[in-house]
């Protein structure tokens, strides 16, 4: 970052660090002491797909590596590898493989985010979402279709801040309405 660039306010975007997936193990355990919520076993990637045959091999690829994967696109042009498995250390383990072989191709600026879904015995969803472009947490909280539980939502973050680097802007909590396993 230039002195114009800090002269103008413009701030260097985190360097995301893929290694933070690995807290969630460790979180999941804290989560669920505190609320019940417990892992469903369905984590997932997304990312936006490129055109052209290099990207469609790196898909199978991924495919080929995680092999119980698969692949979803969503109706905003996302797509999301979709991993499922009721161990959560070997679920983040595939996350982390699948993160790691998008970036390592070069199609590291295509990443959305990845997360991992959680439920309490009553059925509510949660899920914890980690933004690649920040290298932060957040968690999401749906409760209709276009309604999320903001008190939930703020009460995870509280229990979760000492284990996970959470957003601290609060507009960049986007929802993931319609992502695999919410």
């Amino acid at each position: 970052m230039g002195w114009l660039d800090a002269l103008l306010g413009r701030s260097k975007p985190a360097k995301p660090d893929l290694d933070a997936l690995f807290a969630l193990p460790a979180a999941a355990v804290t989560l669920q002491a505190a609320t019940a919520f417990t892992p469903v076993g369905i984590g997932s990637v997304s990312f936006r797909a490129a055109e052209g045959g290099a990207f469609a091999r790196l898909e199978q690829d991924v495919q080929a590596l995680l092999g119980k994967s698969e692949l979803v696109r969503d109706s905003y042009g996302y797509t999301w590898v979709v991993v499922r498995d009721p161990d959560v250390s070997a679920l983040v383990t595939d996350l982390h493989a699948a993160n790691s072989s998008l970036e390592s191709a070069g199609f590291g600026p295509s990443l959305l985010c990845s997360l991992v879904t959680f439920a309490d015995p009553s059925g509510r969803r949660l899920a914890i979402v980690y933004l690649y472009k920040r290298g932060t947490f957040y968690p999401f909280a749906p409760a209709g279709d276009t309604r999320r539980d903001n008190a939930l939502e703020l009460q995870v973050r509280g229990i979760l801040g000492e284990e996970l680097k959470i957003e601290p802007d609060l507009a960049s909590w986007f929802p993931v309405w319609g992502a695999p396993g919410l």
